[in-house]
């Protein structure tokens, strides 16, 4: 067997009358994982690992013979986000769940190396096939990225292979936008505790979480506004949770005077009287939970003709009212706490009633103009405003 011998590594002629290449690199022996079928072939790859280590691209072969399972493993365990601080107790949990459930199936036993990304495309095609119009699966690609992502700095990896095209982006399904009198037919088949949570959810454009961290000393009656600065937060095993909210998250919302009317009267009827006082709980007193909660909000949309319809589509609906009421891009995403432009943008169509509306008025003053009326006049009688709405009025 011959061996050919240059100033980085060696090239020996294998009795297959194929080529192995080896090297040797902080004191240790490492051989090409595949053979070569010709010499040159092998030269050209210890060419190329030399221009890395040279460069400080060199990964350790023997690096990417761990598993995912045992590197996503350690990982989970570490728990820290990019920003580098610990992950909250719901993202650590919701990581744990697709781990458990998505990963660790499908993708658990194959090693680093071997997970290219024809094979991350195939499991990621599966995912989604199984499970059709699900978010979860695109949920665990992106944890399933960020995971190779610490491997790739970990220097395990040289890229990421979870590179499938549009994987993993939050694509906006199409909820319904609820009518102001719909949502006051709702508040009033909800129990009586609950219909300020309602009408707060709808005319404020609050999570339930939000809704649920609301305390006494965060409502300022007196200038008319709800201070979001706590939200609560249901664990799977029950356990309620209170924390900060995201910083884009902490906002001061202006409420509507007819609502703080609706508030006050909560305020003084159901509320205790300590600054720390939750304004909205359960019949027994502890913390509101999503999960029981919800029975309620069936029963009760259910009575008003909107069965189907979310709590958090009362947010959507009354961002939606925001906007054709002529708010900005700026102002939504204050409003309802976005970080990016693209969240609040979305809110900015009108409903087809609304539109309809607009049209038919718009439609009055150009009539009134080819008749050579006084469009201020004609607007008055039409009831448009100076930027052609109308307030939507709140029944208590």
């Amino acid at each position: 067997m011959a061996t050919s011998r240059r100033h980085f590594g060696s090239v020996r002629k294998l009795p297959s009358a194929r080529y192995q290449a080896s090297y040797w690199h902080e004191g240790e022996r490492h051989v090409a994982s595949d053979t070569f079928a010709t010499k040159a072939d092998a030269l050209a790859f210890l060419a190329r690992t030399e221009t890395e280590i040279r460069g400080g691209a060199w990964i350790d072969p023997s690096a990417g013979h761990e598993t995912l399972e045992s590197y996503g493993r350690r990982f989970l365990d570490g728990g820290i986000g990019r920003t580098g601080k610990p992950w909250s107790p719901t993202t650590k949990e919701l990581y744990e769940i697709l781990w458990r459930l998505r990963l660790e199936p499908g993708l658990g036993a194959v090693e680093l190396a071997s997970l290219t990304p024809e094979r991350v495309r195939s499991w990621y095609a599966a995912s989604t096939a199984s499970e059709p119009g699900s978010t979860q699966p695109g949920k665990a690609y992106k944890l399933l990225r960020a995971i190779l992502n610490q491997a790739v700095e970990d220097g395990l990896l040289r890229a990421n292979p979870a590179r499938v095209r549009g994987a993993g982006k939050d694509t906006a399904v199409e909820r319904p936008v609820a009518m102001p009198e719909e949502v006051a037919a709702i508040a009033a088949a909800m129990d009586e505790p609950y219909r300020p949570m309602v009408l707060l959810a709808a005319y404020c454009s609050l999570r339930f979480g939000e809704l649920a961290g609301l305390r006494r000393r965060h409502v300022d009656l007196l200038h008319r506004t709800v201070r979001i600065a706590e939200q609560a937060v249901e664990l799977s095993d029950g356990t309620v949770i209170f924390k900060e909210p995201k910083s884009e998250s902490r906002r001061t919302v202006a409420v509507p005077a007819e609502l703080i009317a609706v508030l006050e009267d909560h305020l003084a009827r159901s509320v205790g009287p300590e600054p720390d006082a939750l304004l909205f709980t359960s019949p027994e007193g502890y913390a509101l939970r999503r999960t029981k909660f919800r029975a309620r909000w069936t029963k009760a949309t259910a009575a008003a003709g909107m069965s189907g319809l979310h709590l958090h589509d009362l947010r959507g609906s009354g961002a939606t009212w925001a906007a054709t009421a002529g708010a900005t891009i700026r102002e939504l995403m204050a409003r309802l706490g976005h970080k990016t432009e693209r969240m609040a943008i979305r809110y900015q169509h009108a409903t087809a009633e609304r539109d309809r509306a607009i049209a038919d008025r718009l439609d009055s003053l150009f009539r009134a103009a080819k008749a050579g009326a006084d469009p201020t006049e004609v607007a008055s009688i039409t009831g448009a405003g100076r930027d052609g709405t109308s307030a939507p009025v709140i029944a208590r």
